[in-house]
């Protein structure tokens, strides 16, 4: 049996009455009420009751627990007169640290990774899904033995592989679960050999795929809901989804595409739950386009950008396909006049940016022509008039576009060259005073 305060993810916090605190060092920035909320909205998404929530102002962090013996106690005291059983802290917790709370408060205590793998192991449905969460659990629990168990002191005898005379429990415990780990681990490379099958087989029938990625909670499966008319859980949650859906849509022009919905993303994201979930996320990696879905009606939505865009470059996603994303700034229903006209105005300003709104439709149509213009773009051809001394220019043409003819003349070069619109304006960005264009012919996208 598991000790109290060991992480489960099958068992839940439903039944759990939680505090949630948020420590914050003083002079530190950031913005330490936000970051409040969205802790509490994590644990909310539990369906637990919580007791109260609080910022926590810390002059330096201590390393037996984090907090000064004065607010330790003052805590305690507060958790016990509200019944509280679990208290979350917002941050990454050494094993020392949360295991010395949890004696002084007497309850069981979750930092910021034990929360999200909770919320992780409730919602897993897939069998997929639980393997990589029970990865991602075992992984953390690992380094906390020392606090999880509660018969860590035990000695018992052993023969053979089974370990020597006098072998401490706790050396058994970390064995089995290095077992169970080396076990998942197998099967979820089956899981990823079995996915990059799938993808040979899709790409015989020519359909490219559209990954849709974002923070938690930016209304991704609405989105992917409101496109494909499918059925998947969409509700003003964090970590709603967790395993991969995907589904065929229609564009404009009648060609079809594939539309994949992912995990959200989260600052802080645990580095266990990024490696377990590498092999749902290779879809990400594989697609031909990516979405990254914004809630622009949050105040952090500029942070929560940044966070996804890490979180991306540690995945190894291709810069050119991050430079290719677009981006639907998603919730405007949510926004005022002011604030909804400003938001237009930089979205017109922005070609990688459409504006809308999942829940409403808005929107939607401009980000289906946006998505076929960039699976299939138009391409025109372009002649250019170029000095000798424009080599860059050339290189670039080579580079980035199909150059159908060249001449090389006494006062310059003409090249002809067919590229996307994109690539135009790429290019007369970066070299705008030092060509004339001579021809413009617009081709049929293939």
């Amino acid at each position: 049996m598991r000790a109290r305060g060991s992480l489960d993810p099958a068992s839940g916090l439903r039944l759990t009455r939680i505090r949630v605190l948020h420590p914050h060092l003083k002079g530190a920035g950031g913005a330490p009420e936000a970051a409040l909320a969205e802790a509490t909205s994590l644990t909310d998404a539990l369906g637990a009751e919580i007791t109260g929530s609080a910022v926590v102002q810390i002059a330096a962090a201590t390393p037996a627990t984090l907090f000064g013996p004065g607010k330790v106690a003052e805590i305690a005291e507060t958790a016990a007169a509200a019944g509280d059983d679990v208290i979350v802290v917002n941050t990454q917790l050494s094993p020392v640290q949360q295991r010395n709370l949890e004696r002084a408060w007497k309850v069981k205590v979750l930092d910021r990774t034990g929360l999200i793998l909770e919320i992780f192991g409730e919602r897993a449905q897939t069998r997929e899904g639980v393997m990589q969460v029970e990865l991602a659990h075992l992984t953390y629990q690992k380094s906390r033995l020392v606090r999880s168990w509660t018969h860590l002191e035990r000695q018992r005898g052993g023969v053979g592989f089974m370990g020597g005379p006098g072998e401490r429990q706790i050396e058994s415990d970390r064995r089995q679960i290095d077992e169970k780990i080396t076990r998942l681990r197998r099967q979820l490379d089956r899981v990823v050999r079995m996915r990059a099958l799938h993808r040979q087989k899709r790409k015989k029938v020519p359909d490219p795929v559209v990954a849709l990625v974002g923070y938690t909670n930016s209304g991704k499966s609405t989105l992917f809901n409101r496109l494909t008319e499918a059925g998947v859980m969409a509700e003003d949650m964090l970590f709603a989804t967790l395993d991969p859906t995907m589904r065929r849509i229609e564009l404009p022009s009648g060609r079809r595409a594939i539309l994949s919905d992912t995990v959200g993303f989260i600052s802080d994201l645990p580095v266990q739950l990024i490696a377990a979930f590498r092999a749902t996320l290779e879809e990400v990696l594989e697609a031909d386009l990516v979405v990254h879905v914004r809630d622009i009606a949050d105040p952090a939505s500029e942070d929560q950008k940044n966070d996804v865009l890490g979180v991306l470059g540690e995945l190894g996603l291709e810069p050119a396909k991050i430079d290719a994303m677009l981006e639907f700034r998603n919730k405007a229903d949510l926004l005022d006049g002011e604030r909804l006209a400003a938001e237009r105005m930089r979205a017109d300003r922005d070609d990688d940016a459409i504006l809308g709104s999942a829940l409403t439709g808005e929107g939607c149509e401009r980000l289906l022509a946006a998505i076929e213009e960039r699976l299939h773009p138009r391409r025109f051809l372009f002649e250019f008039a170029l000095s000798h001394a424009d080599g860059g220019a050339v290189s670039w043409l080579y580079d980035h576009a199909e150059v159908i003819s060249r001449q090389d003349l006494d006062d310059g070069l003409r090249i002809a060259a067919e590229m996307t619109e994109r690539e135009y304006f790429q290019f007369s960005k970066a070299f705008g005073a030092r060509f004339e264009v001579l021809r413009q012919t617009a081709r049929a996208a293939q």
